[in-house]
């Protein structure tokens, strides 16, 4: 996903070089002097793709996305081409934030890519029979997802246990999911510590689907 986002961002702006190469100049109905000019039709053909990308890649909650909805709309006797511009210095500091990393968005969508590589790993191994080793793969996914969740609540690094208890305690999620996440780690660590009569390879199918719904309602 972050790949056909940096696609997309480098794409939109060679588009951007083409519509500033439409720009002629016209003389003002009012003044009757020549003022730059760009089609109106061109304008908003760029930038609703040029938004689409900012909510997908930003946030709709995004500062860069508020800008860019302020930046394209008319204001005054401004030209369009004063309007694009505005637009402009928006899409390349959302392009610069996006390719050094600086968005929360992006970064979860990188950790995103990892975990479900991983969790696709787990599903392929429980289905070749290996489910001891599914269970412990899932597990560590599971509790990286905690740690990095203890991290944002400013909560410190300890056993997985203790930090679901300390997660619940902050806010992050409820005591139903509290108790989904004590059955998770109970399968993980008998499987970690060779007890495979303590569970079935259902029972690890149902550990990768909780891990998956989590992660999902995490990053977000």
């Amino acid at each position: 996903m972050t790949v056909l986002f940096a696609k997309r961002f480098a794409e939109l702006e060679q588009q951007l070089l083409g519509v500033q190469g439409t720009q002629s100049i016209r003389a003002n109905a009012i003044t009757g002097y020549g003022v730059p000019h760009i089609a109106s039709d061109v304008i908003l053909n760029w930038s609703v793709k040029a938004k689409s990308l900012l909510e997908r890649a930003c946030g709709e909650d995004s500062s860069h996305l508020r800008m860019f909805t302020k930046a394209e709309e008319q204001k005054g006797m401004a030209s369009n081409v004063d309007r694009l511009l505005r637009m402009k210095a928006v899409f390349l500091a959302a392009k610069e934030d996006f390719e050094g990393g600086y968005l929360n968005s992006v970064r979860n969508l990188v950790q995103a890519e990892v975990f479900g590589s991983e969790l696709e790993q787990a599903s392929e191994l429980l289905t070749a029979g290996y489910a001891s080793a599914a269970a412990v793969i899932a597990g560590v996914v599971l509790e990286t997802s905690l740690r990095n969740l203890c991290t944002e609540h400013e909560i410190g690094h300890t056993s997985l246990n203790r930090m679901n208890d300390d997660l619940t305690k902050a806010g992050a999620y409820n005591s139903l999911q509290q108790k989904r996440i004590t059955a998770m780690a109970a399968i993980r660590n008998s499987a970690a510590h060779g007890n495979k009569d303590e569970f079935k390879p259902d029972d690890v199918k149902g550990m990768i689907d909780d891990v998956e719904r989590f992660l999902a309602a995490t990053l977000q």
